[in-house]
């Protein structure tokens, strides 16, 4: 898979890995890069058949595949202890990482994300679903920011989202492969297995998010016996973009926290 490495590259730096959504792009973090480098090394990475990271991906391809592709990833770069931070999808990925391995995880952060299936989520991605399958990948990519951001973000980020439509298109992957990542996400459940991770927890969810509703994460603050939930008002599903400014200030305080208490152990 495609990865990149920035910020401290002392060997002594906390390590931050950070894994995005259903776009699979490692750019989708981009508005925190900067200030993540300036204390930590970071790794971004394309997931296997999106961006970079092109590759044909095999019936049943799950959650749980991804996160074994990850692991491998961070054996192979001899990363043995890291803070995870996921976005929909991408926290999919951590908690199945927490399960598979707890002692790599110093703790994760999961943005509207999710432990199990729920029937709004489903109806959304049955709706993109049919868009690929019926209308193909332009219809698909349009409908995308209806998804991610709130009404007036678009309104006000037109341009930018007709670039921005302008290169997904371009770099759209093979539509099986999107579907079958859509599928992973959909059969995800490890509702069982939730009160047994312990990994220090800080969920981020949004009132305002339409494609996964927020009390998700409520309903995981809940289980998880190391969480804790920051709910914010605005930002759509992808407040990280939309909203960058409140998002980072969250986060940044959660990683000084956590490092600080690796730190003193």
């Amino acid at each position: 898979m495609h990865y990149e490495i920035h910020g401290c590259l002392d060997a002594d730096a906390p390590t931050l890995v950070l894994s995005s959504g259903l776009g699979g792009a490692g750019a989708f973090w981009t508005p925190q890069l900067s200030i993540l480098a300036q204390d930590y090394r970071v790794l971004v990475y394309d997931q296997l058949g999106t961006n970079k990271s092109q590759a044909s991906l095999p019936e049943g391809y799950s959650i749980k595949s991804m996160a074994l592709e990850l692991l491998d990833l961070l054996d192979s770069l001899d990363i043995h202890h890291c803070h995870f931070i996921g976005h929909a999808l991408g926290g999919l990925v951590g908690l199945q990482m927490a399960l598979l391995r707890p002692q790599l995880l110093q703790s994760q952060v999961l943005i509207n994300a999710w432990s199990s299936p729920n029937p709004h989520s489903a109806r959304c991605f049955a709706v993109r679903k049919s868009l690929l399958r019926d209308s193909g990948p332009a219809a698909y990519v349009q409908a995308q920011p209806l998804f991610l951001y709130p009404p007036d973000w678009i309104a006000a980020n037109s341009e930018r989202l007709a670039k921005d439509d302008e290169h997904a298109l371009a770099h759209f992957p093979a539509p099986i492969t999107v579907l079958r990542r859509i599928e992973a996400l959909l059969n995800f459940d490890i509702e069982a297995e939730l009160a047994s991770i312990q990994t220090p927890t800080l969920l981020i969810a949004n009132r305002d998010d339409v494609l996964v509703p927020w009390n998700r994460s409520q309903h995981m603050a809940n289980v998880l016996p190391n969480a804790r939930l920051e709910l914010l008002k605005y930002g759509g599903h992808a407040s990280s973009v939309s909203d960058s400014e409140p998002f980072n200030r969250v986060l940044l305080d959660y990683l000084a926290e956590r490092c600080g208490q690796v730190d003193a152990a």
